[in-house]
């Protein structure tokens, strides 16, 4: 099995490199090529492709013989950089392969989604001022994830939860929905990352996926 991480050198990123590798998943991982450093720890264990992820050309030479193709959305700076980065990936991922997103939990498929006053707060105010300070643009990613939704990519997008270290509290639980009284709460805890060490996750995990084929994590699921 040959899978392809998007955003490899982030913290999200590096945990999704070492589950792989754990597997026993030959590994190829695309960043930035400023960020090529944070995965020196792997270094002789996976492919490093350096380069912008919303690069066509750094996207079609990496996802080359992939099955799986693991992409984390940052919706850095107010160029469109997540939607440039879903659309490279849409354009090249191979014909069926499984292409999972990750990205903010401000998306929406169906509209069904019940959000906090508190992020409903920080989209609206925060949203804003990123945009402002030409930090981040929040709209990027509900743009991207539309042509992810448009597409007939084999996909899955997963709002994740956020991430602490510590030891494992438990399974994973998955909902369709922002909202669903399972997920109650925001984190998922790991233990830190070590050669040859599985992350444990933990805590009840408010990830929450919508997805156009059965995915292969326990999940609810939307169709097409």
């Amino acid at each position: 099995m040959r899978v392809c991480i998007v955003g490899a050198s982030g913290k999200l990123g590096q945990y999704m490199v070492q589950h792989a590798l754990d597997r026993g998943y030959e590994v190829v991982g695309v960043c930035r090529e400023q960020s090529v450093g944070k995965l020196d720890k792997f270094k002789g264990r996976i492919t490093v492709v350096p380069g912008a992820t919303n690069d066509p050309d750094v996207i079609r030479r990496a996802l080359a013989g992939c099955d799986g193709v693991l992409v984390v959305l940052v919706p850095r700076g107010v160029h469109g950089y997540s939607t440039g980065t879903a659309q490279a990936v849409l354009d090249h991922a191979p014909p069926g392969a499984r292409v999972v997103f990750s990205c903010g939990w401000h998306i929406t498929r169906d509209g069904q989604d019940v959000y906090s006053w508190k992020l409903k707060a920080l989209v609206k105010i925060g949203g804003p001022l990123a945009r402002l300070a030409r930090f981040a643009d929040l709209n990027d990613q509900v743009e991207a994830c539309n042509r992810v939704f448009a597409s007939d990519t084999r996909w899955t997008v997963v709002r994740g939860s956020d991430l602490e270290e510590g030891e494992s509290q438990g399974l994973p639980v998955w909902s369709r929905h922002v909202g669903d009284p399972r997920t109650t709460s925001s984190f998922t805890r790991h233990r830190p990352l070590s050669v040859g060490s599985r992350p444990q996750r933990s805590r009840t995990q408010p990830a929450t996926d919508v997805s156009s084929a059965a995915p292969a994590a326990p999940c609810h699921s939307l169709p097409t």
